[in-house]
């Protein structure tokens, strides 16, 4: 396990505070290290399998040597002996090295110490020091000095074991989010006796603070942390009950036709296009109140919209889970914190939904319990052993004994368990699909508050189908609290990056979502924890660069003067009126190096590790969503997509789970 010695905390500090020097302002601002929280970084070290958190050590352990100088040809001393600008000298030579080792230490430490300083609040309710700089309010919630309220009485009452316990059930579900919850709501309702074990916390209502650092510590995989074992992609997943559903922006997409179409024609899986899987998409639909009623949008989509239109390009209202809204501004402002939890409870994810039809008819919630592995005999799954968490933050050991088991834990962990499981289908853990996506930001004259209103609100479709195929980009738009924002945008220096952030008022950011058609794979490490790999391919790269290249456009023609390009040498498109001043910048991108770690890449979308269909010999799982190997094992979720969705995946998950359940429900295996 990580230690931070004092030794690797006096680096980190100085690491700090070459990422983010002090400033004299107005205002003056503090440096890194007098805001960075030294529990929360090392809990998110924690987080990260064993071998990555020993190669961390091993980065800071570097930095405190004379040998590091041999790194950047500077002189042998540690990085704390260096001078400040000395100290940026070495980052900046890490950022742009031809070692793949070094650009990965400089991307692990530049996200940790940003999103850290700009994303934490102060514990007693204060606004952040650096946020008036960058106009942002923060938490919209009222904080006392105690934190906020819990609240009293939850819609939902789980298991809270104390000591070893054993349970029997006839459906285990492992999952919460877009799969396990529908799937647990389904079966309740029809009478089966179901059991949820959910790896991560219940948080509801109040409990959402609205506090970045502190949610995404709570509520995400790995504490938000998450990446590719190169370090090259940071993928957000959501990791408390109800899953993605209670942290994602609340698109509501529904399946393209065409994807559709691919799924029932290349991987022997009609019932995609079948009217009983249309009735599905409109039975979660209906379960998720999915509408285009709400007519704000904040800055950002505003701008996407506008921009679009100057260009001649076509925009759509996104379809979202949310109701009882009102135009009021305390629901508009709410709202932007909607991939931190919501706690006004207007988005109907499965918290709010489908897991409270599933309690109502008698399931069963285990939350903070991990699943180790899915027991099995003669072939047919048993049940699960697990471990639970108390409240204490004991370990609890948990035998579960089940007919069957519908395991839906997403596209990392669920491919991760079948494999500690003993599943040895030569597909399971292959075909990973992330959406590879980059940010596109941009100061405009005016304010923009991105951070309020629906993160997401208008999608551009333009380029979807480049070239003739079925894969391409979206257009949409982020959430932009300080933290990520911090973090997604290029760092060239200490003072120029507080000046990219001064104002963030008035920065709007696009994301290209791309529709990646070559994949990455999971695998596990030898303590069965799951292992990332992913290279972006020269095909998905050239497109995601056409979606980079429309993005800057729409925000020259929506009035921004200027647009930051995502990779880390910085490059800058610059403009008046509507009209680019240096357009060969847009040009020359193909040219820059694109290798992991040299320019910013994320994911919150992960789909296809577990893939479903009917040719036995390359899907481990069956159109039934019956593993190949283990009768009576199912998998529910996105890692049994055939292939990604090309559209933010929620809705889809849900379809397809529904689908699979109402199978289930009449058919469950004796």
């Amino acid at each position: 396990m990580f230690i931070l010695t004092a030794s690797r905390r006096a680096v980190l500090s100085a690491v700090a505070d070459a990422f983010i020097p002090a400033s004299a302002g107005p205002p003056a601002l503090p440096s890194g290290s007098a805001l960075l929280d030294f529990e929360q970084a090392t809990l998110a070290i924690r987080a990260q399998p064993l071998g990555t958190q020993a190669e961390f050590g091993k980065l800071l352990d570097l930095l405190d040597k004379p040998l590091l100088g041999l790194s950047w040809l500077g002189p042998l001393r540690p990085f704390w002996q260096l001078t400040p600008a000395q100290r940026e000298q070495v980052l900046l030579s890490w950022a742009g090295s031809r070692l793949s080792p070094l650009r990965k230490g400089f991307q692990a430490l530049r996200k940790l110490c940003m999103f850290l300083y700009y994303g934490s609040s102060p514990a007693d309710g204060r606004p952040h020091p650096a946020w008036a700089a960058l106009g942002y309010p923060g938490p919209a919630l009222p904080l006392g000095s105690d934190g906020p309220p819990v609240t009293a009485a939850r819609p939902i009452r789980p298991l809270t074991p104390l000591t070893d316990t054993s349970y029997d059930c006839e459906v285990l579900v492992i999952g919460s989010g877009a799969g396990g919850g529908v799937v647990a709501g389904e079966l309740a309702q029809a009478g089966h006796d179901v059991l949820v074990l959910e790896k991560g916390p219940y948080f509801d209502g109040a409990d959402f603070t609205q506090r970045e650092a502190d949610m995404l510590g709570q509520l995400y995989e790995a504490r938000g942390a998450l990446s590719t074992q190169d370090g090259g992609i940071s993928l957000l997943a959501g990791s408390c009950l109800g899953g993605g559903t209670t942290v994602n922006w609340a698109g509501a997409f529904r399946t393209p036709d065409y994807v559709l179409d691919e799924w029932a024609r290349e991987h022997a899986a009609p019932h995609f296009t079948s009217a009983t899987f249309q009735a599905s998409l409109d039975a979660v639909a209906q379960a998720l109140s999915v509408n285009t009623d709400y007519p704000r949008h904040n800055g950002q989509n505003q701008a996407l919209r506008d921009g679009s239109a100057h260009l001649g390009q076509a925009t759509h209202l996104i379809a979202r889970n949310e109701k009882g809204l009102s135009d009021s501004d305390a629901h508009f402002q709410g709202l932007g914190y909607s991939s931190l939890g919501d706690a006004q409870g207007i988005k109907q994810g499965t918290l709010n939904t489908y897991l409270r039809t599933a309690v109502a008819h008698g399931a069963r919630i285990l939350p903070r319990t991990r699943a180790l592995r899915v027991t099995t005999a003669a072939g047919r799954a048993t049940g699960a052993e697990a471990e639970h968490t108390t409240a204490a933050g004991q370990p609890v050991r948990i035998t579960v004994r089940a007919r069957v088991v519908v395991v839906a834990g997403g596209a990392v962990h669920t491919p991760a368990l079948l494999l500690r499981s003993g599943l040895r289908h030569p597909h399971l853990g292959q075909h990973l699909h992330l959406h590879p996506t980059v940010v596109v930001a941009a100061h405009y004259p005016h304010a923009m508050h991105s951070w309020h209103g629906p993160s997401m609100s208008i999608v551009n479709d333009t380029y979807t189908r480049l070239h003739g195929t079925n894969y391409g980009v979206k257009l949409e738009t982020p959430p932009t609290h300080p933290g990520l924002l911090a973090m997604v945008l290029p760092w060239r220096g200490g003072q120029p990056h507080r000046q990219l952030l001064h104002g963030a008022d008035h920065l709007g950011s696009f994301i290209v979502l791309t529709r990646d058609r070559d994949g990455g794979r999971v695998t596990v490490d030898k303590h069965g924890a799951p292992l990332i790999d992913y290279a972006l391919s020269d095909f998905d790269r050239a497109n995601m660069l056409v979606g980079v290249r429309a993005a800057a456009n729409i925000h020259v023609a929506a009035g921004a003067h200027t647009v930051y390009l995502p990779h880390g040498t910085g490059p800058t498109l610059r403009a008046a009126a509507g009209v680019p001043h240096n357009p060969e910048v847009l040009t020359q991108l193909p040219q820059l190096g694109w290798r992991p770690n040299q320019f910013g890449l994320y994911s919150a979308h992960q789909m296809s590790s577990c893939r479903l269909g009917g040719l036995a010999a390359t899907h481990p799982v069956r159109p039934n969503g019956e593993t190949v190997e283990v009768r009576g094992l199912f998998v529910a979720d996105g890692s049994a997509f055939p292939a990604c969705s090309g559209v933010n995946p929620m809705l889809t998950i849900m379809a397809l789970a529904h689908y699979l359940a109402q199978d289930l429900k009449n058919n469950l295996p004796s």
